[in-house]
């Protein structure tokens, strides 16, 4: 299971890297500007973006790693993934990456809690807005990125294949009856001539 010290690492190694780059840890907000309503692509969004939080250091660290260059070459397309999508977007994201299949968090670590299932920044519950009913000692939040689904690759490939083979034995049980119907209704036939 990862540990906070695997997070802290992550982070401090990005901002790192953005500081021996010159690269500021907070990327601006875009300058107010009048919406076209003609223009699909307009963004009205005007927060800036924390580069030193946890989904930030993610998405830098996924894009970089998938194109494979530098966090510099990254930065701005992090920036508007969170800017418009947040940490959710972390999950868009994974699946783009992926030629635009859904991810199975079952068998694919997640990049934003490393596998636990937990949100990795340990949010209160006025963060997430849970009901006030729910806010209770010790209560965990899912990811926002796999939805807490829980990486155990090796256990859930055993649950695949025990259903693979109960289905293939049914299919097996099925066509039998079927052959044997089939067979059962050649010679009715034959014997009816």
């Amino acid at each position: 299971m990862p540990t906070t010290d695997q997070f802290t690492r992550l982070t401090a190694d990005v901002t790192a890297q953005l500081a021996a780059l010159g690269i500021p840890l907070t990327a601006p907000a875009p300058p107010p500007a009048d919406p076209d309503p003609a223009d699909p692509w307009a963004s009205s969004y005007t927060a800036p973006v924390d580069r030193s939080t946890l989904a930030w250091c993610t998405a830098v660290q996924m894009l970089a790693d998938h194109h494979d260059t530098g966090i510099d070459r990254q930065v701005l397309a992090a920036d508007a993934l969170l800017r418009e999508l947040g940490v959710r977007g972390l999950a868009q994201l994974h699946s783009d990456l992926h030629g635009g299949a859904p991810v199975n968090y079952h068998f694919t670590r997640c990049p934003y809690c490393a596998g636990s299932g937990e949100d990795p920044t340990q949010p209160d519950c006025s963060e997430v807005g849970c009901a006030p009913w729910l806010e209770f000692a010790g209560h965990d939040h899912v990811c926002p990125v796999c939805h807490g689904d829980d990486y155990q690759p090796q256990w859930f490939a055993e649950q695949q294949m025990i259903r693979l083979e109960k289905r293939l034995a049914e299919a097996v049980k099925e066509a039998g009856e079927r052959s044997s119907f089939k067979v059962l209704f050649a010679k009715n036939r034959t014997d009816a001539r």
